[in-house]
């Protein structure tokens, strides 16, 4: 591991000085520094391997010059948040539920962001007051606006302060039930995660959800733990959201392994998301076949708790549907069918006569 760091590394010459990167590779780092943000927390560089060219951990966070190689099917919103943005911070693509970007940025960037053109330093920015005011306006107008997703950016690394304003704020408006912060903050910055912040995060009347991103067993170590109880412990429902990322969880062992220690930490696992055709990102993405595959070696080997749900987002905003295998086949009268067990298997159902119950 590397040595521990107190600050954020946010520079190319600061990932090679800190032995995260060979001297070698700076320039190219620097060109990708020039694209796209960085930032390594000293959580996160305190879980590097420095001797392993290829640390999972690493690979997330790291630049790598592949990141300046655009296919053609990549695209800068992949998922179409501009197109279903009635003002400005709020994306409305589903009927019942809205997000609200209140920052662009986040405490670090992950190398395979679908919204890396969107966010850091020279992002889109954090809401200022009179567009906080308007995005609330339009939640508190549209009544049937039964969920708020507080995303970006990462919403946690607002203040305190600030947060407990937007939930009072969504504690005046009704139809609003659920408030859903999706954030690496508990992961890659623990000690944030204080009771001034976990306070801030619940409101009267509301049912508050934080989904934490990691995508590595690793990830969840110590303090990342302490700081899931102190969500969990206050009422806080806890679900997951992991990338299915080559050379990181494109593994049936490390991938439930990651689903184990979520649901060790009280985190349901919720979704395993495929990449996104996100520019630069191409070096991350596995074939949804391969992704299939993993979901079926979870499948009757791991806990049922265990099990997040195989999703795509549909690039061009169409929505987020789940790829994940299928079990069962349909006879050509649509009356049996033949089903699949997790051992490879194949039943018909119903059972025919002259088989056993």
């Amino acid at each position: 591991m590397t040595a521990p760091f107190r600050r954020p590394l946010t520079r190319a010459r600061q990932l090679v000085d800190a032995g995260l990167a060979p001297p070698e590779k700076l320039e190219a780092l620097e060109a990708v520094a020039a694209r796209y943000a960085v930032s390594i927390t000293p959580t996160v560089a305190g879980l590097i391997d420095a001797d392993d060219p290829d640390d999972p951990i690493a690979r997330q966070f790291v630049p790598d010059a592949a990141e300046l190689v655009t296919s053609p099917e990549e695209r800068a919103d992949p998922i179409g948040d501009d197109a279903h943005s009635p003002v400005e911070g709020i994306v409305h693509r589903y009927p019942d539920r809205v997000l609200l970007k209140l920052v662009h940025v986040c405490p670090v960037y992950c190398r395979f962001c679908f919204r890396r053109e969107m966010v850091g330093p020279s992002g889109h920015g954090t809401l200022s007051g009179d567009a906080l005011a308007a995005a609330l306006g339009y939640i508190r107008d549209t009544e049937a606006i039964w969920e708020v997703i507080l995303t970006g950016g990462d919403p946690l690394v607002a203040s305190p302060r600030r947060l407990a304003e937007v939930m009072q704020a969504l504690a005046g408006i009704d139809h609003v039930k659920v408030v859903r912060f999706h954030s690496r903050v508990p992961v890659v910055e623990p000690g944030r995660i204080d009771d001034a912040l976990v306070e801030a995060l619940k409101a009267s009347g509301k049912a508050t959800y934080v989904v934490v991103h990691a995508n590595h067993p690793r990830e969840l170590g110590e303090e990342a733990c302490q700081a899931l109880a102190r969500l969990a412990d206050a009422g806080i429902v806890l679900l997951s959201q992991t990338v299915l990322l080559a050379g990181v969880n494109d593994d049936p062992a490390v991938l439930g392994a990651l689903m184990r220690r979520f649901v060790e930490n009280r985190i349901k696992p919720y979704y395993l998301h495929h990449g996104d055709l996100a520019p630069g990102t191409g070096h991350f993405r596995t074939g949804i076949g391969e992704g299939q595959a993993l979901m079926r070696a979870l499948r009757g080997r791991w806990s049922g708790l265990c099990q997040p749900t195989y999703v795509l987002d549909i690039p061009g905003g169409h929505g987020k549907v789940p790829v994940g295998p299928s079990y069962i086949e349909t006879s050509p009268d649509a009356e049996r069918f033949t089903i699949s067990d997790p051992n490879g298997g194949t039943h018909s159902y119903p059972p025919g006569t002259d088989q056993e119950g």
